[in-house]
């Protein structure tokens, strides 16, 4: 099929991207002329694995073209998807402008006789489906009044489930596909659309291939307001699950309980299963904290108070602090010391400091007069543009790092990270005190090494058991899914 995406961050390009590779025609559009040079170049404006091997793929095949021209990509195509950003506004209401923009710009460049699907994929609120219908019509009326009645089109929302770090295997492997309209025709376009990947039937790339259980993707087709709500609902429960595993983690804390144990034991549960339930500094990011807010403000349109989400950003939010009151029972007085922070992104896998604990802990430690010292394998260059105001010190490799420091903080649970050389490393601080911001570490070895080692809801085996029985093996660290392009693009990045 003739497909055009407006929007070329992580959701648009990457969407593009794998459509085209599927056997589409797709013309990926942007108003922004910067990031179309650099996609016509074959490079990404985002950092994700894969992503550029994926662009080569499919510009191989003749399958994608970027431009800046809406109107004509759109007026040749069968499907529209609409992905734009639907940032926060200060309220916590969802920012429209873009949307509402692009969904006008469809309308005008439509052409009658034809039939179109425009979808959304951007996350938007309930209700946006009904919007973008109204935009779109407005749109045509605008251009051309007289022939109005002769447009025909359906609006459908198609929201989007992948994560920074792994969205390319989270769009040729995707847990599920759901499809809402009021239109029989627009969703079964969508399915003919989208049958290569609940088929399976696509030869996988070599970076990126096929898991052993994958054979089919369900498809959920549904109405407008239940598709936009499915996008919404899933983000703001697994925000829930860290919020609790995040509170159950200082409880362990107080009681001498250990976490990992604790959600191990709870998550083997089928009715709560273990993911997400990794205690820590809380999650970042650009979505849970955008469509929780985004839902509350849904909510309080409609006279409700939603108590448990209002309660989850405020775990999220305090969690962020556990960073700093570790810090000074263990150092006291934080000003004049210095801290080295290992990771900058929300997570590994990407350069995303959109909401990233790390540029919280910073702000913080800096107005207290500490000296912040950071390595991210990635992120850096990002940081240094969008956090210039920030008088941190980057260093080259996370050895420089903590190198007459007083703590090292470990902010992303970074791979490498997880193999570094622990008593090498103590040796280079000042002062050896480790905060496990994710429990990368096993608190034994950590000590043994010469830390003075703290994780989140962590207890050593001496404190919980009140024996001295030998340290088991390491903990093996958690880390979001890896292929081997990821982990090829990060040792080039850090010189191995």
């Amino acid at each position: 099929m003739k497909v055009t995406v407006i929007g070329v961050g992580y959701v648009g390009a990457v969407t593009g991207a794998c459509l085209a590779f599927l056997g589409h025609r797709v013309t990926c559009v942007d108003v922004d002329g910067g990031k179309i040079d650099k996609l016509r170049r074959g490079e990404s404006p985002i950092y994700e694995p894969g992503l550029e091997e994926l662009i080569a793929l499919a510009q191989e095949r003749g399958a994608i073209d970027f431009d800046t021209d809406v109107a004509t990509a759109v007026r040749n195509s069968e499907v529209v998807f609409i992905a734009v950003g639907t940032p926060s506004l200060p309220s916590g209401e969802t920012n429209l402008a873009y949307l509402e923009s692009a969904a006008r710009t469809v309308g005008s460049a439509m052409e009658p006789g034809r039939f179109y699907v425009v979808v959304n994929k951007s996350t938007v609120p309930v209700g946006c489906g009904n919007l973008v219908e109204a935009l779109v019509r407005e749109g045509i009326t605008q251009t051309q009044p007289a022939a109005a009645a002769k447009f025909d089109f359906a609006v459908a929302s198609n929201p989007e489930f992948l994560r920074e770090g792994s969205a390319i295997d989270d769009s040729l492997y995707p847990g599920r596909i759901v499809l809402g309209s009021a239109s029989t025709r627009a969703i079964s376009t969508l399915t003919e659309l989208y049958r290569p990947l609940t088929e399976q039937s696509f030869a996988p790339p070599s970076f990126a291939p096929r898991p052993a259980d994958m054979t089919k993707v369900p498809v959920i087709s549904t109405s407008l307001a239940s598709a936009e709500m499915i996008k919404y609902s899933a983000n703001a429960f697994l925000a829930l699950k860290i919020g609790f595993a995040n509170e159950m983690g200082n409880i362990c804390e107080r009681v001498g309980a250990d976490v990992i144990e604790v959600m191990k034991g709870i998550g083997l549960d089928s009715r709560i299963g273990s993911g997400f339930l990794n205690a820590g500094i809380g999650w970042g990011g650009s979505c849970f904290g955008k469509d929780v807010s985004s839902l509350l403000h849904t909510a309080t349109e409609y006279g409700y108070e939603a108590r448990i989400l209002e309660a989850s950003l405020a775990v999220n939010k305090m969690q962020r602090s556990v960073v700093i009151q570790k810090l000074q029972e263990k150092l006291f007085i934080l000003k004049g010391r210095t801290i080295a922070l290992l990771g900058l992104a929300f997570k590994p896998y990407t350069d995303d400091l959109r909401d990233a604990p790390s540029i919280q802990i910073a702000e913080r430690l800096l107005r207290m007069g500490a000296r912040v010292r950071v390595f991210d394998p990635i992120a850096m260059e990002a940081c240094q543009a969008q956090h210039a105001d920030l008088k941190l010190c980057y260093c080259e490799n996370a050895p420089q790092a903590v190198i007459g420091a007083d703590a090292v903080v470990l902010v992303t649970e970074w791979p490498e990270f997880a193999a570094l050389d622990l008593t090498e490393l103590a040796k280079k601080m000042k002062r050896p005190v480790l905060i496990d911001g994710r429990n990368l570490f096993d608190p034994e070895l950590a000590m043994q090494a010469g830390f003075e080692y703290t994780g989140v809801g962590r207890a050593s085996r001496q404190a919980r058991t009140g024996d001295s029985e030998p340290a088991q093996p390491p903990v093996a660290a958690r880390r979001a899914p890896a292929r081997s392009v990821a982990e090829t693009q990060l040792a080039a990045k850090a010189g191995r």
